[in-house]
């Protein structure tokens, strides 16, 4: 596998990621959790922190020469 390769499968998940942990983020029990004075799922919030590292190194990776 070459370089570019790779950091096109590390942006498609980190997109994938961002994706789910957005979708959990507006989930019922999370909006609920919200209401209620409590922040959103530790799990939404790893969902899109990952994402976004994942989406960032593949961007890095594709467009650094």
């Amino acid at each position: 596998m070459n370089k570019n390769t790779i950091s096109i499968v590390l942006m498609v998940v980190g997109v994938v990621l961002l994706v789910l942990g957005l979708q959990e983020y507006g989930a019922f029990g999370s909006r609920v959790s919200r209401a209620l004075g409590q922040g959103p799922s530790d799990r939404a919030w790893f969902l899109m922190i990952g994402g976004a590292v994942c989406a960032g190194f593949g961007a890095l990776g594709i467009f650094r020469k």
